[in-house]
């Protein structure tokens, strides 16, 4: 479902691992609209602590570090705890327990045919040693969406095999139990897609080293600009250029408002004339002013971490009574309410 085309009124479950502060990647594909989506919706975010727990066990501390970080970030962006409920997810034992009876519902070669799960597979070269935290985390994540009743999940194009897999889990447990319990959710897709990362491979990302944090610094935002690549080809301001591929230009696609602004600007380069450091300084200008006050946002709350943990926590309470009603139901439905 593209973002424009949203009903009102929806329940919308979405969220982060906290691995690392969020970058340009986070804010073109979700971040903007979840600022948008807290005034029409009921939005819950979730900081995924358990699970990055599935390939982080072995620096836990990060995790643990990393959830105030971004919680950081959110509130810089213009998240209001008062209208979207912030939770960290390890704190919700209903969650783990909604997992294990979906666990019963779901097959092993089930979850290894999941197209998101096997590349992120290949992706960490697990070959067969696989965490078994690991494989399950679709399961996991059927129990986060199901818990809030959520009827809409922003996901990237790579993640929507994961929100089926959870619908499949939703109607196995509606026909087992002979109720509708339990909620399918849509997943909702950016148009934007995936950003790049400044040095032009396919994604932004904290492990690959190509992103462009939301705190990063005046002085960090203009040494990323400067070191973006454009088109090689591309040796003198006469020479014409190629736009497609070309990360600066698709930068001020994504951050650029004036959109007759940059087709001229494209326009200008494919003819020839227009030098790679004259878009680039248009780039870095628009960064720039993104930025600033999101970074200064962001220090102001970063001044006092316990009243951003103290936010947390009502966040976590709210979140844990509205699964506790979820695992309240179901529990009743598979005849589990003996007392």
């Amino acid at each position: 479902m593209n973002t424009n085309a949203i009903p009102p009124n929806q329940i919308i479950l979405t969220g982060d691992r906290p691995t690392g502060p969020l970058h340009l990647g986070h804010f073109v594909g979700s971040l903007q609209n979840r600022v948008v989506f807290q005034n029409l919706h009921t939005q819950f975010l979730m900081l995924a602590d358990a699970q990055a727990f599935t390939d982080n066990m072995g620096d836990r501390d990060k995790v643990r570090r990393n959830v105030l970080e971004v919680a950081l970030d959110y509130l810089a962006v213009g998240i209001d705890p008062a209208k979207s409920t912030i939770f960290i997810q390890s704190q919700l034992p209903e969650l783990t327990e909604l997992t294990f009876y979906y666990l019963n519902l779901v097959t092993v070669a089930r979850l290894e045919r999941n197209p998101t799960v096997k590349e992120e597979i290949r992706l960490r070269d697990f070959q067969r040693d696989i965490p078994a935290g690991f494989l399950a985390y679709p399961v996991s994540q059927a129990a986060d969406i199901t818990a809030f009743r959520a009827t809409l999940v922003p996901v990237g194009a790579d993640q929507a095999p994961m929100i089926e897999q959870s619908n499949e889990i939703v109607r196995k447990f509606n026909a087992n139990v002979g109720q509708d319990i339990l909620v399918e959710a849509a997943p909702v897709i950016p148009a934007m897609g995936r950003l790049p990362g400044i040095d032009g491979k396919a994604k932004m990302s904290k492990s690959l080293g190509n992103a462009l944090a939301l705190s990063a610094s005046a002085d960090e935002v203009s040494k990323a600009v400067k070191m973006m690549y454009t088109d090689p080809n591309h040796l003198r301001v006469d020479d014409p250029g190629q736009v497609e591929g070309n990360v600066v230009f698709t930068y001020l696609d994504a951050f650029e408002p004036d959109i007759a602004f940059v087709d001229d600007l494209k326009a200008k380069y494919r003819r020839g004339g227009l030098g790679d450091m004259v878009i680039k300084r248009h780039l870095e200008q628009r960064l720039q002013a993104l930025l600033a006050p999101i970074r200064e946002r962001r220090a102001e709350f970063a001044g006092d971490p316990a009243e951003v943990m103290r936010m947390l926590a009502q966040g976590t309470d709210k979140a844990r009574a509205v699964a506790a009603r979820t695992l309240s139901d179901v529990k009743g439905a598979l005849g589990l309410n003996y007392f």
